[in-house]
């Protein structure tokens, strides 16, 4: 069981990395593919990122406070 959490562990830090290496936000719809829709929510629970609605889409951003 401890195996499944660090690759959960190491999923979440390697899409923190690649917001990062975007700018700091990127588009959500491009990630749904790429990542899985639990590893976004429990960045977000843990408020390291935020969903910004843009009137066009929405974008996954870091937090300001991180």
């Amino acid at each position: 069981m401890a195996n499944s959490t660090s690759s959960f562990d190491r999923r979440a830090n390697h899409l923190l990395r690649l917001i990062q290496l975007c700018g700091g936000c990127v588009p959500l719809h491009s990630l749904q593919c790429q990542v899985s829709n639990s590893v976004i929510q429990t960045l977000l629970d843990k408020e390291l990122v935020q969903v910004q609605n843009t009137g066009r889409g929405f974008l996954l951003e870091i937090a300001e406070d991180f």
